[in-house]
């Protein structure tokens, strides 16, 4: 979107914001969507309209420990003003984290080299009712060491057709998946993936697989077989939107983006 009356500056800025009650980041009609409330914040605080792109889009229900943004304005502003602006245009489930000039060469999207998620299960066979749209809850007893070693067959660049929803609009099913980790703390599971990027439900797809795995209904090498078929139809069930974090996006140095540390410890997110 370009902005008229002035030279315009970028900025880039860090947004937190509990999924819960949002029909996902993107702007539709008729629905509470986290990007058309940040568009209409920052836009009181600019005094002109303004169109913000993320780092991904997160589905309905789908949390963010640190999504990022990038948007254009003539509005001369301090950053601290952006965010305490911003936040005070904000409803309480969502939140500016931080906002820093950027050069113009910047893209929340296409800048990104990584994007990181984790997957949160309570694992214990009496429902939440506090977290229950934090988590994911199952109550099978879940093999965590399972489905770690399961996990390991998927690290590297694939094809991943049989964790793609049908609905994936990417051009190709190919992404590099770079780290992926499962550890429990107590009743908690935590699946951890960073990857150059994702397919639609791709995580909660592959967090499907590895707790059938984790359940002892197949064993671990059964990744290896669905990877290889590139068939959706043999992944199993989508896990819940509810357990899913954004936890933080990767940029070259020379952009100087914060880093999640500044705001949300990924190692003690114990929701």
């Amino acid at each position: 979107m370009s902005v008229s009356g002035g030279s315009a500056i970028r900025v880039a800025a860090g947004v937190e914001y509990d999924g819960s009650r949002f029909s996902g980041w993107q702007i539709q009609d008729g629905a509470r969507t986290v990007q058309g409330l940040v568009e209409s914040a920052l836009s009181r605080v600019a005094n002109h309209p303004l169109r913000i792109h993320c780092a991904g889009r997160t589905d309905s229900g789908v949390h963010a420990c640190q999504q990022v943004i990038h948007f254009d304005s003539t509005a001369e502003r301090a950053m601290h003003a952006w965010v305490l602006g911003g936040n005070a245009n904000l409803p309480g489930d969502v939140s500016l984290l931080w906002a820093t000039k950027v050069d113009n060469a910047f893209h929340a999207r296409f800048s990104a080299r990584w994007r990181r998620y984790r997957y949160v299960i309570l694992n214990r066979r009496i429902r939440p009712a506090i977290a229950a749209p934090c988590v994911s809850w199952e109550y099978r007893p879940l093999d965590e060491g399972a489905m770690a070693e399961a996990g390991k067959y998927l690290v590297g660049e694939h094809d991943f057709s049989s964790f793609r929803a049908y609905a994936c609009q990417a051009k190709h099913p190919v992404r590099t998946i770079h780290e992926l980790s499962v550890r429990r703390d107590g009743d908690r599971l935590y699946i951890e993936v960073r990857a150059n990027a994702f397919l639609h439900h791709m995580v909660r797809n592959i967090a499907g697989v590895l707790m059938t795995i984790g359940a002892g209904e197949k064993p671990p090498a059964w990744v290896a077989e669905v990877l290889a078929a590139r068939d959706r139809q043999l992944g199993g069930v989508t896990a819940p939107a509810a357990g899913l974090y954004l936890l933080d996006v990767g940029y070259p140095d020379e952009f100087s983006i914060p880093a999640i540390s500044g705001t949300v410890d990924p190692g003690v997110l114990n929701i």
